[in-house]
């Protein structure tokens, strides 16, 4: 779905209600990777982040900057790739991904990467999926790899169809690490 149903008012607000409260604190610095057309970067701006995203495809990139600049809100939005993105280490206070560790050509790499942006109690939240065409990452799989790094790793099992404006038939969930 376009915006993977974020521009479905219900579908925003439950995913407002599930990613808010796991931000650290309400001014946060956060990296969206894999950001695609900026539906998560502009509901994480909107909530008072501050929000860096980053995404290989110039052209969503060019659709996340136009969102952006019809809302009023500000991101830092770039074009580049997620297993390798161009920030500092500890620069941000989260790092979010949406569908993305299961495209990664090596995800253990780009986990470690991606912790590697997080400052000291930095929270990391992974929304995958293992759908019913047999791509993606099962929770379990999502789960171990995240606790080669760290102690935590939460799975939230996100199957109601507030979350995707319809019934799901496959996996879908999100992983928080915050420590």
């Amino acid at each position: 779905q376009p915006d993977h149903g974020l521009l479905d008012p219900s579908v925003r607000l439950a995913w407002a209600g599930l990613l808010l409260p796991l931000m650290p604190s309400p001014s946060a610095r956060v990296a969206d990777l894999g950001c695609g057309t900026g539906s998560v970067s502009l509901l994480l701006a909107e909530a008072g982040h501050s929000v860096s995203g980053l995404d290989i495809s110039p052209a969503m990139v060019g659709k996340a900057r136009e969102k952006f600049a019809a809302s009023g809100y500000e991101a830092d939005l770039s074009v580049g790739d997620a297993a390798a993105p161009p920030w500092p280490p500890a620069s941000f206070d989260a790092v979010i991904t949406r569908h993305v560790l299961w495209a990664m050509d090596d995800p253990d790499a780009a986990l470690t990467r991606w912790l590697d942006l997080l400052a000291p109690a930095g929270v990391l939240v992974l929304v995958e999926g293992l759908w019913w065409t047999g791509a993606g990452m099962g929770a379990a799989e999502v789960t171990d790899l995240v606790r080669r790094h760290r102690t935590e790793a939460e799975v939230v099992v996100l199957d109601d169809p507030a979350f995707w404006g319809g019934p799901v038939r496959d996996e879908r969930f999100v992983v928080v690490s915050r420590c």
